[in-house]
């Protein structure tokens, strides 16, 4: 996506910088509750739930912030860091991992960047694991996902030696055969065997060394990822192709990702115009579309593009609610609610 990389680092040549407060400023709602408290995040009516049988919130692009520290970027899909997230209920984090050649040490090459390090570099891996182990550890009743987009193909064993480093494998939970699970353990389970961050990569193929890296589409499929009108969110199954079709892949053990958010595109006028004719491509590009957050993130069911109508076209279709969502500026209209009601809280 050269003609991405080229506007947006013209738009924002600041923003090139590491985008690394992901340390909470708060703790989590339950920090103080240990493993034996009846509440399993945030709730008590989760505890017996297997975790394939509930419905989890994430922050797309957990990582990538509009916010003073990347001079608000039109890149970042947040404003606010991951953390944040977790402390206010989201529990699933996803975010897109490249390995830099010109790194000086392991640490260094394995970086968190949006689509080009060149565009949005929201630091190293291992700064980002670091701030979600410490969460975790001050939270004992909770259970967190992790979706890291292998873009460029990371080994498992690199990835692996990051969470390593930062003590996240420890945590980490280790189906008890490889392949794809029809059934779960229940979240008090997870709780109770220390197995409480769930972790799943693309591009990358499962690793007897690192048992706890699971390829995301062994496990789920997700709906389309680049809309920009309102009226283009469906539950139509993207990836993977060979899944077939939704209702297919839930009856094959598959879990469902539903993808919830806008991109808006930019027309090439002025500025725009300018720098697409001096690099040679077209003007229109895609950012995320905080203008209409409160709309995309709604509960409500009565227009196009809210969040609450999309999910239950899903599990009108699917006959079941969406294992997991991804939405952007997750701190603008109420995304939480929609999640506590298909939970049934």
């Amino acid at each position: 996506m050269a003609w991405l990389r080229a506007i947006v680092a013209a738009l924002a040549v600041a923003s090139a910088v590491d985008a690394v407060p992901q340390t909470a400023t708060g703790t989590g709602p339950d920090s103080d509750s240990g493993s034996g408290s009846g509440v399993c995040n945030n709730s008590p009516a989760l505890c017996s739930r297997p975790y394939n049988k509930m419905t989890h919130l994430g922050a797309h692009d957990s990582s990538f912030l509009r916010d003073k520290s990347t001079n608000n970027s039109p890149a970042g899909n947040q404003f606010k860091n991951a953390t944040l997230a977790l402390d206010a209920g989201l529990r699933l984090l996803q975010t897109q991992l490249h390995k830099v050649d010109a790194g000086q040490t392991a640490v260094d090459k394995l970086r968190l960047c949006h689509t080009s390090c060149g565009i949005l570099d929201a630091g190293p891996l291992d700064g980002w694991l670091a701030a979600v182990s410490d969460w975790v550890q001050r939270n004992p009743s909770d259970v967190v996902t992790l979706l890291l987009v292998n873009a460029d193909r990371v080994s498992p064993l690199e990835i692996g030696a990051a969470f390593q480093r930062t003590g996240l494998d420890r945590l980490a939970y280790r189906p008890a055969a490889p392949g794809r699970q029809t059934t779960w353990p229940s979240l008090q389970t997870m709780i109770s065997q220390g197995m409480r961050v769930v972790v799943f990569v693309t591009n990358t193929a499962a690793s007897p060394d690192v048992p706890y890296l699971l390829p995301e589409f062994d496990h789920m499929f997700e709906t389309a990822f680049e809309v920009t009108q309102l009226s283009g969110f469906n539950c139509t199954l993207d990836r993977p192709r060979a899944a077939g079709d939704g209702p297919a892949a839930l009856a094959a053990g598959y879990m469902s990702l539903v993808n919830h958010f806008k991109y808006q595109t930019l027309g090439g006028t002025g500025l725009l115009k300018s720098l697409a004719q001096t690099v040679g491509i077209n003007a229109n590009i895609m950012v995320p579309d905080a203008d209409r957050a409160a709309v995309v993130n709604s509960p409500a069911q009565t227009a196009e593009g809210n969040l609450g109508r999309h999910v239950e076209e899903c599990r009108r279709l699917w006959g079941q609610a969406p294992t997991f969502i991804l939405v952007d500026f997750w701190d603008v209209g109420a995304p939480l609610e929609v999640v506590d009601g298909v939970n049934g809280e």
